[in-house]
């Protein structure tokens, strides 16, 4: 789809696209505290926006309702860490209700190990990386949102990789909180990975959703 199509038919998409790529370029500057914080938050509340105007879809609005946690919690975490983090985990429960809603009927037995090895793997390794029970426990959260996504019948390379780069971008920041303190490569690549792992799975979601005539919304 050219560009000016694409702003025309999907503006709210373009709109995040704008503001989540330009945050991430302005979060090295010298942008003033409390519009960063803003502008940090807007890139996935703008998906929230754009999953929303696909209504009277129930999973559309749940979808919603996760970017919109999720915007919560980014602009949280800059001020108060635990409400961020039980904004995401929040979130995290929305996300599972949805993919289980749209369980796949058919799994093969690597499809059923990955589930299982995120679900064990992910809480693990914030353990190790933290050595801090909440982290943990959160993990679990973050770790069934992910497994739940892979083995839904929504767009596995999309929104099940999407669900993955999201678990990315968490353990890094648990890895920023221990062993990779001093290092530089967590606050390049935890952005990228959540920003865009969220659009993953908010375009994901929404493609499946039209191509099963559950709207026709564009």
């Amino acid at each position: 789809m050219p560009g000016r199509a694409l702003i025309e038919k999907r503006p709210w998409l373009v709109a995040s696209l704008v503001a989540g790529v330009s945050y991430w370029l302005a979060a090295k500057g010298q942008v003033p505290g409390l519009w960063l914080i803003v502008w940090k938050g807007a890139g996935v509340a703008l998906l929230a926006v754009y999953a929303w105007a696909h209504h009277p879809s129930r999973d559309a609005h749940l979808l919603a309702l996760i970017m919109a946690l999720g915007a919560v919690g980014d602009m949280a975490l800059e001020v108060f860490f635990v409400g961020g983090a039980t904004a995401f985990l929040l979130g995290h429960l929305v996300a599972i209700a949805l993919y289980l809603r749209h369980r796949r009927t058919y799994l093969t037995a690597s499809q059923k190990s990955a589930a299982i090895a995120t679900l064990i793997g992910v809480p693990m390794i914030s353990w190790q990386l933290t050595h801090a029970m909440d982290v943990t426990l959160y993990a679990l959260g973050l770790a069934g949102m992910a497994a739940a996504a892979w083995l839904s019948n929504f767009q596995r390379y999309r929104v099940g990789v999407g669900a993955m780069m999201f678990v990315a971008s968490d353990l890094l920041i648990f890895a920023q909180m221990g062993p990779w303190a001093r290092s530089a490569l967590p606050g390049m690549l935890i952005w990228p990975l959540y920003y865009f792992g969220q659009f993953l799975i908010c375009t994901g979601v929404i493609a499946t959703l039209r191509k099963r005539g559950t709207f026709s919304a564009g």
